[in-house]
Protein backbone atom coordinates (compact mmCIF):
# COMPACT_ATOMS: atom_id res chain seq x y z
CA UNK A 1 0.00 0.00 0.00
CA UNK A 2 1.15 3.46 -0.91
CA UNK A 3 1.36 5.79 2.15
CA UNK A 4 0.46 9.25 1.72
CA UNK A 5 -0.61 10.46 5.29
CA UNK A 6 0.62 9.68 8.65
CA UNK A 7 -0.58 10.52 12.69
CA UNK A 8 3.09 10.68 15.03
CA UNK A 9 1.49 10.55 18.45
CA UNK A 10 3.69 12.25 21.10
CA UNK A 11 1.60 12.91 24.10
CA UNK A 12 3.56 14.24 26.51
CA UNK A 13 5.93 16.44 25.16
CA UNK A 14 6.28 18.86 22.10
CA UNK A 15 8.94 17.97 19.70
CA UNK A 16 9.14 21.36 19.35
CA UNK A 17 9.94 21.88 23.08
CA UNK A 18 14.05 23.13 23.71
CA UNK A 19 16.17 20.61 24.19
CA UNK A 20 17.23 19.97 27.92
CA UNK A 21 14.41 21.16 29.59
CA UNK A 22 11.65 19.26 31.57
CA UNK A 23 10.97 15.89 29.40
CA UNK A 24 12.50 16.73 26.55
CA UNK A 25 15.21 15.18 25.09
CA UNK A 26 16.06 12.47 22.31
CA UNK A 27 12.54 11.35 21.81
CA UNK A 28 11.79 15.35 20.76
CA UNK A 29 14.50 15.48 18.42
CA UNK A 30 13.48 11.65 16.87
CA UNK A 31 9.91 13.14 16.13
CA UNK A 32 10.81 16.83 14.90
CA UNK A 33 13.67 15.37 12.43
CA UNK A 34 11.52 12.29 11.35
CA UNK A 35 8.62 14.84 10.46
CA UNK A 36 10.75 16.98 8.62
CA UNK A 37 12.55 13.83 6.23
CA UNK A 38 9.10 12.56 5.71
CA UNK A 39 7.71 15.64 4.57
CA UNK A 40 10.61 17.03 2.09
CA UNK A 41 9.60 13.22 0.76
CA UNK A 42 5.91 14.49 0.00
CA UNK A 43 4.29 12.74 2.90
CA UNK A 44 1.45 14.57 4.78
CA UNK A 45 2.37 14.33 8.56
CA UNK A 46 0.32 15.50 11.61
CA UNK A 47 2.20 15.32 14.92
CA UNK A 48 -0.25 15.34 17.57
CA UNK A 49 0.65 16.46 21.07
CA UNK A 50 -1.12 17.58 24.21
CA UNK A 51 -1.53 21.73 25.14
CA UNK A 52 0.51 22.68 27.66
CA UNK A 53 0.26 25.75 27.54
CA UNK A 54 -2.27 28.57 26.87
CA UNK A 55 0.19 30.31 24.45
CA UNK A 56 0.54 27.08 22.34
CA UNK A 57 -0.96 27.53 19.55
CA UNK A 58 -3.63 24.80 17.69
CA UNK A 59 -1.60 23.96 14.82
CA UNK A 60 1.92 24.98 14.40
CA UNK A 61 3.47 24.70 10.84
CA UNK A 62 7.05 25.70 11.46
CA UNK A 63 8.14 21.98 10.37
CA UNK A 64 7.38 22.95 6.83
CA UNK A 65 4.58 22.82 4.38
CA UNK A 66 3.69 18.87 4.58
CA UNK A 67 4.64 18.54 8.53
CA UNK A 68 2.47 20.65 11.36
CA UNK A 69 2.05 19.88 15.08
CA UNK A 70 -1.22 19.83 16.40
CA UNK A 71 -1.72 20.40 19.85
CA UNK A 72 -4.93 19.31 21.60
CA UNK A 73 -6.62 19.73 24.89
CA UNK A 74 -6.10 17.17 27.79
CA UNK A 75 -6.45 18.40 31.12
CA UNK A 76 -4.87 21.86 32.41
CA UNK A 77 -2.86 23.43 30.07
CA UNK A 78 -0.21 23.08 32.20
CA UNK A 79 2.85 21.07 32.22
CA UNK A 80 1.89 17.77 34.07
CA UNK A 81 4.61 14.95 34.65
CA UNK A 82 3.42 11.90 32.44
CA UNK A 83 1.64 9.82 35.61
CA UNK A 84 0.00 12.73 35.63
CA UNK A 85 -0.59 12.58 32.28
CA UNK A 86 -2.14 9.39 31.71
CA UNK A 87 -5.84 10.45 33.72
CA UNK A 88 -6.07 12.82 30.28
CA UNK A 89 -5.42 10.31 27.61
CA UNK A 90 -9.51 9.60 26.92
CA UNK A 91 -10.01 13.26 26.59
CA UNK A 92 -6.37 13.46 24.22
CA UNK A 93 -7.79 10.19 21.95
CA UNK A 94 -11.40 12.30 21.67
CA UNK A 95 -10.21 15.41 20.58
CA UNK A 96 -7.90 13.70 18.21
CA UNK A 97 -10.45 11.95 16.74
CA UNK A 98 -12.87 15.02 16.41
CA UNK A 99 -10.02 17.10 14.56
CA UNK A 100 -9.97 13.83 12.18
CA UNK A 101 -13.54 14.28 11.48
CA UNK A 102 -13.87 18.14 11.37
CA UNK A 103 -11.03 18.18 8.72
CA UNK A 104 -12.16 14.76 7.03
CA UNK A 105 -8.72 13.10 7.69
CA UNK A 106 -7.90 9.54 6.71
CA UNK A 107 -4.35 8.47 8.10
CA UNK A 108 -2.68 5.49 6.73
CA UNK A 109 -0.74 4.86 9.89
CA UNK A 110 -0.49 5.85 13.29
CA UNK A 111 3.45 6.17 14.83
CA UNK A 112 3.03 6.12 18.35
CA UNK A 113 6.23 7.40 20.74
CA UNK A 114 6.22 6.42 24.62
CA UNK A 115 3.64 4.39 26.55
CA UNK A 116 1.21 7.00 27.13
CA UNK A 117 0.74 7.82 22.90
CA UNK A 118 1.22 3.98 22.88
CA UNK A 119 -2.92 3.94 24.63
CA UNK A 120 -4.12 6.31 22.49
CA UNK A 121 -2.47 4.70 19.12
CA UNK A 122 -4.47 1.08 20.55
CA UNK A 123 -7.68 3.25 21.27
CA UNK A 124 -7.57 4.81 17.33
CA UNK A 125 -6.69 1.21 16.30
CA UNK A 126 -9.90 -0.28 17.93
CA UNK A 127 -12.14 2.92 16.68
CA UNK A 128 -11.02 3.28 12.70
CA UNK A 129 -9.40 -0.09 12.06
CA UNK A 130 -5.97 1.48 11.64
CA UNK A 131 -2.80 -0.16 12.23
CA UNK A 132 -0.30 1.26 13.98
CA UNK A 133 3.52 1.31 14.48
CA UNK A 134 5.19 2.28 18.23
CA UNK A 135 8.49 2.70 19.46
CA UNK A 136 8.95 3.45 23.55
CA UNK A 137 11.87 5.25 23.45
CA UNK A 138 12.50 4.05 27.30
CA UNK A 139 11.05 1.11 29.04
CA UNK A 140 9.20 1.05 32.42
CA UNK A 141 10.72 -2.30 33.14
CA UNK A 142 14.35 -0.77 32.87
CA UNK A 143 13.92 2.38 34.92
CA UNK A 144 12.22 0.16 37.54
CA UNK A 145 15.19 -2.10 37.58
CA UNK A 146 17.89 0.99 37.92
CA UNK A 147 15.33 2.34 40.62
CA UNK A 148 14.92 -0.74 42.46
CA UNK A 149 16.25 1.07 46.14
CA UNK A 150 13.74 4.05 45.68
CA UNK A 151 10.16 4.65 46.05
CA UNK A 152 9.62 4.03 42.41
CA UNK A 153 6.46 2.14 41.29
CA UNK A 154 5.70 2.47 37.56
CA UNK A 155 3.29 -0.71 37.44
CA UNK A 156 0.78 1.41 35.57
CA UNK A 157 2.97 2.20 32.87
CA UNK A 158 4.44 -1.03 32.95
CA UNK A 159 0.92 -2.87 32.55
CA UNK A 160 0.33 0.33 29.65
CA UNK A 161 3.19 -1.06 27.59
CA UNK A 162 2.21 -4.98 28.22
CA UNK A 163 -1.15 -3.46 26.35
CA UNK A 164 0.84 -1.54 23.46
CA UNK A 165 2.79 -4.66 22.82
CA UNK A 166 -0.28 -6.68 22.32
CA UNK A 167 -2.18 -4.17 20.19
CA UNK A 168 1.00 -2.42 18.21
CA UNK A 169 1.40 -4.21 14.72
CA UNK A 170 4.96 -3.22 14.85
CA UNK A 171 7.54 -2.32 17.51
CA UNK A 172 10.68 -0.12 16.62
CA UNK A 173 13.36 -1.10 19.01
CA UNK A 174 16.48 1.36 18.70
CA UNK A 175 18.98 -1.01 19.28
CA UNK A 176 19.67 -4.65 19.16
CA UNK A 177 19.54 -4.19 23.45
CA UNK A 178 16.33 -2.47 23.24
CA UNK A 179 15.07 -5.43 21.08
CA UNK A 180 16.48 -7.93 24.11
CA UNK A 181 14.81 -6.22 26.82
CA UNK A 182 11.31 -6.32 25.43
CA UNK A 183 11.72 -10.25 24.54
CA UNK A 184 13.28 -11.09 28.03
CA UNK A 185 11.03 -8.57 30.01
CA UNK A 186 8.08 -8.10 28.16
CA UNK A 187 7.72 -11.72 26.49
CA UNK A 188 7.31 -9.07 22.78
CA UNK A 189 7.37 -11.51 20.14
CA UNK A 190 10.22 -11.60 17.78
CA UNK A 191 8.36 -11.10 14.75
CA UNK A 192 6.53 -7.90 15.80
CA UNK A 193 10.22 -5.96 16.41
CA UNK A 194 11.97 -4.52 14.03
CA UNK A 195 15.42 -2.73 15.05
CA UNK A 196 15.91 0.77 13.52
CA UNK A 197 18.09 3.72 15.01
CA UNK A 198 17.24 7.18 15.15
CA UNK A 199 18.60 9.35 12.77
CA UNK A 200 21.30 12.14 12.73
CA UNK A 201 20.50 15.58 10.57
CA UNK A 202 23.88 15.26 8.92
CA UNK A 203 23.47 18.88 7.51
CA UNK A 204 23.26 20.54 10.99
CA UNK A 205 25.49 17.99 12.78
CA UNK A 206 28.75 17.67 11.18
CA UNK A 207 32.62 18.55 11.39
CA UNK A 208 32.82 21.73 8.95
CA UNK A 209 33.39 23.59 12.42
CA UNK A 210 36.77 23.55 14.08
CA UNK A 211 36.95 23.16 17.89
CA UNK A 212 38.73 26.61 17.92
CA UNK A 213 36.33 28.38 16.11
CA UNK A 214 33.54 27.16 17.89
CA UNK A 215 35.41 27.79 21.28
CA UNK A 216 35.80 31.33 20.00
CA UNK A 217 32.41 31.66 19.48
CA UNK A 218 31.60 30.40 22.87
CA UNK A 219 33.75 33.04 24.23
CA UNK A 220 36.27 30.06 25.43
CA UNK A 221 39.74 30.22 24.83
CA UNK A 222 40.73 28.38 22.05
CA UNK A 223 43.47 26.36 23.48
CA UNK A 224 41.66 25.13 26.38
CA UNK A 225 40.19 21.69 26.32
CA UNK A 226 36.41 21.42 26.86
CA UNK A 227 34.56 18.69 28.37
CA UNK A 228 30.39 19.06 27.89
CA UNK A 229 27.10 17.21 28.77
CA UNK A 230 23.98 18.04 27.05
CA UNK A 231 20.41 16.48 27.91
CA UNK A 232 17.98 16.78 31.22
CA UNK A 233 18.98 17.14 34.11
CA UNK A 234 17.65 14.50 36.62
CA UNK A 235 19.68 11.57 38.60
CA UNK A 236 19.45 9.49 35.63
CA UNK A 237 21.61 11.06 33.71
CA UNK A 238 24.51 10.86 36.28
CA UNK A 239 25.95 14.36 35.77
CA UNK A 240 27.43 13.89 39.16
CA UNK A 241 29.80 11.19 38.27
CA UNK A 242 31.24 13.76 35.95
CA UNK A 243 31.93 16.31 38.66
CA UNK A 244 33.17 13.58 41.03
CA UNK A 245 35.31 12.70 38.16
CA UNK A 246 36.53 16.27 37.67
CA UNK A 247 37.61 15.83 41.40
CA UNK A 248 39.30 12.79 41.04
CA UNK A 249 41.44 14.65 38.28
CA UNK A 250 41.94 17.51 40.50
CA UNK A 251 43.76 15.08 43.15
CA UNK A 252 45.47 13.13 40.48
CA UNK A 253 46.19 15.53 37.35
CA UNK A 254 46.06 18.94 39.02
CA UNK A 255 48.05 20.75 36.19
CA UNK A 256 45.20 19.69 33.50
CA UNK A 257 42.69 21.81 35.18
CA UNK A 258 44.03 24.50 34.06
CA UNK A 259 42.87 24.80 30.68
CA UNK A 260 39.94 22.42 31.40
CA UNK A 261 36.25 23.77 30.70
CA UNK A 262 33.47 21.48 31.49
CA UNK A 263 30.09 22.76 30.35
CA UNK A 264 26.24 21.75 31.17
CA UNK A 265 23.34 21.77 28.46
CA UNK A 266 20.52 21.49 29.90
CA UNK A 267 17.88 22.72 32.57
CA UNK A 268 17.44 26.35 33.42
CA UNK A 269 20.00 27.97 36.14
CA UNK A 270 17.83 31.04 37.40
CA UNK A 271 14.88 28.15 38.00
CA UNK A 272 14.85 27.37 41.83
CA UNK A 273 12.24 24.73 41.64
CA UNK A 274 15.10 23.02 39.35
CA UNK A 275 16.77 20.57 42.90
CA UNK A 276 18.65 18.35 40.73
CA UNK A 277 20.48 21.28 39.31
CA UNK A 278 20.85 23.08 42.24
CA UNK A 279 22.04 19.74 43.92
CA UNK A 280 24.33 19.65 41.19
CA UNK A 281 25.62 23.10 41.48
CA UNK A 282 26.40 22.55 45.57
CA UNK A 283 27.84 19.26 44.38
CA UNK A 284 30.08 21.40 42.23
CA UNK A 285 31.33 24.43 44.97
CA UNK A 286 31.59 21.45 47.97
CA UNK A 287 34.16 19.32 45.33
CA UNK A 288 36.02 22.74 44.78
CA UNK A 289 35.67 22.08 41.27
CA UNK A 290 32.95 24.97 40.74
CA UNK A 291 35.03 27.31 38.87
CA UNK A 292 35.55 25.40 35.53
CA UNK A 293 31.50 24.21 35.75
CA UNK A 294 29.32 26.00 33.77
CA UNK A 295 25.40 26.01 33.98
CA UNK A 296 24.62 27.04 30.41
CA UNK A 297 20.87 26.39 30.34
CA UNK A 298 18.88 24.40 27.51
CA UNK A 299 19.49 25.05 24.34
CA UNK A 300 17.66 25.08 21.16
CA UNK A 301 19.01 22.19 18.56
CA UNK A 302 20.21 24.90 16.00
CA UNK A 303 22.75 26.23 18.61
CA UNK A 304 23.96 22.40 19.90
CA UNK A 305 26.84 21.85 16.78
CA UNK A 306 28.67 24.63 17.64
CA UNK A 307 28.62 23.06 21.77
CA UNK A 308 29.64 19.40 20.42
CA UNK A 309 32.27 20.97 17.87
CA UNK A 310 33.69 22.90 20.72
CA UNK A 311 34.36 19.91 22.86
CA UNK A 312 37.63 18.00 23.64
CA UNK A 313 35.22 14.84 24.53
CA UNK A 314 31.23 14.72 25.25
CA UNK A 315 30.24 13.12 28.03
CA UNK A 316 27.50 10.50 28.42
CA UNK A 317 27.13 9.12 31.70
CA UNK A 318 23.55 8.00 32.16
CA UNK A 319 22.56 5.15 34.24
CA UNK A 320 20.17 3.66 30.84
CA UNK A 321 20.02 5.47 27.64
CA UNK A 322 18.09 3.17 25.18
CA UNK A 323 19.83 4.95 22.40
CA UNK A 324 21.71 7.88 23.22
CA UNK A 325 20.96 10.73 20.63
CA UNK A 326 23.27 12.60 22.41
CA UNK A 327 26.27 10.65 21.37
CA UNK A 328 25.19 10.42 17.65
CA UNK A 329 24.65 14.04 17.30
CA UNK A 330 28.41 14.77 19.29
CA UNK A 331 29.83 12.03 16.91
CA UNK A 332 28.35 13.71 13.69
CA UNK A 333 30.26 16.84 14.68
CA UNK A 334 33.59 15.14 14.57
CA UNK A 335 33.59 14.88 18.71
CA UNK A 336 34.66 11.79 20.27
CA UNK A 337 32.24 10.46 23.13
CA UNK A 338 32.91 8.86 26.48
CA UNK A 339 29.67 7.18 26.94
CA UNK A 340 28.76 4.92 30.29
CA UNK A 341 28.72 1.27 28.86
CA UNK A 342 25.13 1.09 28.79
CA UNK A 343 21.84 0.52 26.48
CA UNK A 344 21.73 1.92 23.19
CA UNK A 345 25.31 3.30 24.14
CA UNK A 346 27.56 -0.22 23.62
CA UNK A 347 25.78 -0.31 20.19
CA UNK A 348 26.47 3.07 19.09
CA UNK A 349 29.98 4.20 20.48
CA UNK A 350 32.77 1.71 19.39
CA UNK A 351 35.14 1.37 22.20
CA UNK A 352 38.48 3.03 21.74
CA UNK A 353 37.27 3.74 18.22
CA UNK A 354 34.56 6.52 18.06
CA UNK A 355 35.05 7.44 22.03
CA UNK A 356 35.49 5.33 25.16
CA UNK A 357 33.02 3.01 26.98
CA UNK A 358 33.27 3.26 31.17
CA UNK A 359 31.44 1.47 33.60
CA UNK A 360 27.83 3.78 34.97
CA UNK A 361 28.78 5.52 37.76
CA UNK A 362 32.28 4.92 38.10
CA UNK A 363 34.07 8.58 38.54
CA UNK A 364 37.87 7.13 38.34
CA UNK A 365 37.25 4.96 35.01
CA UNK A 366 35.65 8.26 33.46
CA UNK A 367 38.71 10.61 35.10
CA UNK A 368 41.24 8.27 33.13
CA UNK A 369 39.47 8.43 29.81
CA UNK A 370 38.80 11.54 29.69
CA UNK A 371 43.00 12.11 30.77
CA UNK A 372 43.29 9.86 28.23
CA UNK A 373 41.87 12.19 25.26
CA UNK A 374 42.71 15.65 26.75
CA UNK A 375 46.46 14.24 27.04
CA UNK A 376 46.63 13.15 23.37
CA UNK A 377 45.41 15.74 20.95
CA UNK A 378 46.11 12.87 18.22
CA UNK A 379 44.14 10.34 19.75
CA UNK A 380 41.50 12.58 20.58
CA UNK A 381 41.95 13.74 16.43
CA UNK A 382 41.66 10.37 15.17
CA UNK A 383 38.58 9.38 16.93
CA UNK A 384 37.11 12.46 16.39
CA UNK A 385 37.48 11.85 12.51
CA UNK A 386 36.37 7.86 13.54
CA UNK A 387 33.44 9.29 14.71
CA UNK A 388 32.17 11.63 11.95
CA UNK A 389 32.46 8.86 9.37
CA UNK A 390 30.46 5.86 11.60
CA UNK A 391 27.53 8.72 11.96
CA UNK A 392 27.29 9.04 8.27
CA UNK A 393 25.49 5.60 8.42
CA UNK A 394 22.41 7.04 10.59
CA UNK A 395 21.41 9.95 8.46
CA UNK A 396 18.14 10.33 8.45
CA UNK A 397 17.39 10.12 4.49
CA UNK A 398 18.21 6.64 5.05
CA UNK A 399 16.85 5.67 8.50
CA UNK A 400 13.15 7.48 6.80
CA UNK A 401 13.59 5.15 4.00
CA UNK A 402 13.37 2.01 5.97
CA UNK A 403 10.40 3.70 8.27
CA UNK A 404 8.63 3.95 5.54
CA UNK A 405 9.02 0.41 4.43
CA UNK A 406 7.97 -1.16 7.66
CA UNK A 407 4.80 1.75 7.85
CA UNK A 408 4.17 -0.10 4.20
CA UNK A 409 4.31 -3.49 5.36
CA UNK A 410 1.79 -2.56 7.78
CA UNK A 411 -0.46 -0.51 6.29
CA UNK A 412 -1.07 -3.51 3.94
CA UNK A 413 -2.50 -5.35 6.44
CA UNK A 414 -5.13 -2.38 7.35
CA UNK A 415 -8.58 -3.67 8.93
CA UNK A 416 -12.11 -2.17 7.28
CA UNK A 417 -12.83 0.91 8.49
CA UNK A 418 -15.76 0.74 11.23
Amino acid sequence: MSIQRIALLSVHTSPLAPMGGMKTGGMNVYIRELAQELGKNEFHIDIFTRKSSPSEPDVDHSLGPKARVIYLQAGPATPLPPDEQYAHLSEFTANLMAFATVHNLHYDIVYSHYWLSGWVAAKLKEAWGICFVHMFHTLGHMKKRIHANEFYQPDRRILTEAHVLNWADRVIAATPAELAQLRWLYRAKRKQLVVIPPGVNVERFNSSLTAAEARKQLGIDPESHVLLFVGRIEPLKAVDTILEALHVLRERQPSLLKRLHFMIVGGDPESRRDLELQRLQDLSRKLGINQIVSFVGAKEQAHLPVYYSAATAVIVPSDYESFGMVALEAMACGTPVIASQVGGLQFLVRDRETGFHVPAREPISLTEAIIALVSDPAKSASMGASAARAAQAYAWSSIAKRLIEVFETVACQKLPRT
